[in-house]
């Protein structure tokens, strides 16, 4: 969207009223489609443009947005915004970020914008390809269907205090799903990819073959006794034992006093082999951006350090209720005032790789999928459905459903032994985890 439209809605906000003010403009267009059984199963085409605006009279604010970017309907958002901030309560943390901490450029140059446009035609050829490949595996019985997609967007932020950025990002995914095995032995597998630059990602062919491998591989499947035993997290999904600690150092989870990390800043959770790095600076990496959601100039964060937490997430508002400094870790969309959020998570890794952990390990549990996790947020307690491989003597013996898998996430993290097998698949990665000695509830 146009910066000079930008400056225009936050300048008639100030002469309407507002004593700061700051626009949002963002424009998407995006493209899947789906085919199932060599068959075209559906296509999806968004194409999106959006204004929103935030104002602030005193204390009070209010937050409006539109699609409709036309002069009579820009009159109409400041009108209705100025009018709202009027009638709001009071809120003593309300305000625009410091201009001390705005980031003053040249933003860095993070390549997140590949200008390659697929066409519906091409989108549809790769989807065909992977479930070819899938179906192609010796075992699979069926298609749940493979897609391809592809999106490009921009978001840009002006403020009354001074600043002005643009973000570009394109996207790029591929996925196929399908199924092994007939009747009660049937087992589904799946993989996808997502890169913000179409020549990253993984060919069709491969996406396919590890649906398929990945389906075959779990035919067989059987359910287990309750047992207290060694647990490992597949690197593909071992980012979610670390997803219940960044919401719990939330600054407005800390600030509402409902975290269970909440008088644990300073404390060491992990071991100290352990750190846990927010780079927003990555290049084409899938978290990145140049600047936070405010305008504040991120930075690389390490929210563990040698397994100590060194700090909560902050955005302006949070920062103002804890008596601290925005961590640059503000996001918001056109509508609605920031929240918080990290960009790019990494795990550290340690010296086994997979086959190592199991080995240490001898016997137990490999997750290589998790369903319906759920944590009291007050206490750390938590617990998560999975289904993965039993191993014994270091070696696979053969694939287990329907468990569940339980204990408290600060024992699990201060017993948690990183893998060396990280491999970047999104925006929140780490390597296997193993953890001694965690409850596994079966039949």
């Amino acid at each position: 969207m146009d910066e000079n439209l930008l400056n225009d809605v936050v300048a008639a906000a100030l002469k309407a009223g507002a004593d700061a003010a700051e626009a949002v403009g963002s424009q998407r267009q995006a493209l899947s489609i789906t085919v199932r059984l060599g068959e075209l199963e559906e296509v999806e085409r968004e194409e999106s443009r959006d204004l929103g605006l935030r104002v602030f009279i005193g204390k009070q604010q209010a937050t409006v947005s539109g699609s409709d970017i036309s002069s009579e309907a820009r009159a109409n958002l400041i009108e209705r915004a100025v009018a709202m901030a009027r009638l709001a309560p009071e809120d003593p943390y309300a305000g625009l970020a410091p201009p001390e901490l705005l980031s003053k450029g040249p933003l860095p140059e993070l390549d997140l914008f590949d200008p390659a446009e697929p066409d519906p035609e091409t989108l549809e050829d790769e989807a065909r390809a992977a479930e070819d490949a899938a179906r192609a595996v010796p075992g699979v019985a069926n298609s749940q269907g493979a897609s391809s997609s592809f999106s490009a967007s921009q978001w840009r932020l002006v403020t009354s205090n001074g600043f002005s950025g643009l973000h570009r990002a394109s996207g790029f995914s591929l996925s196929a799903a399908c199924i092994a095995g007939e009747g009660a032995a049937m087992e589904r597998g799946g993989d996808y990819r997502s890169t913000r630059w179409r020549e990253d990602l993984p060919s069709p062919a491969e996406i396919g073959a590890e649906a398929g491998s990945r389906a075959v591989q779990r035919l067989g499947a059987r359910k287990i006794g309750s047992v207290t035993a060694p647990v490992i997290f597949e690197n593909r999904l071992a980012a979610s034992l670390i997803g219940p600690l960044i919401g719990a150092i939330n600054g407005a989870a800390v600030a509402r006093g409902v975290s269970f990390l909440k008088d644990r800043l300073g404390d060491q959770l992990f071991s100290q082999s352990v750190s846990l790095i927010d780079e927003p600076h990555v290049r084409r990496g899938l978290g990145s951006s140049p600047f936070d959601d405010e305008g504040v100039a991120n930075r690389r964060t390490a929210i563990i350090d040698k397994g100590m937490l060194t700090t909560w997430l902050l955005n302006t508002s949070t920062a103002k209720q804890l008596g601290m400094e925005t961590t640059g870790h503000a996001a918001r969309g056109s509508a609605g005032p920031p929240g918080v959020s990290t960009s790019n998570v990494t795990l550290s890794t340690g010296m086994r790789d997979l086959a190592g952990l199991m080995a240490d390990a001898k016997a137990g549990l490999l997750i290589t999928g998790m369903f319906g996790p759920s944590l009291n947020a007050n206490t750390g307690d938590w617990s998560v459905g999975c289904s993965g491989f039993w191993f014994e003597n270091g070696e696979i013996a053969y694939p287990v459903t329907e468990v569940t898998v339980a204990g408290n996430l600060i024992d699990i993290w201060a017993r948690m032994i990183p893998g060396a097998d990280l491999e970047i698949r999104g925006a929140a990665n780490a390597p296997s985890l193993l953890v001694d000695g965690l409850a596994i509830a079966g039949k």
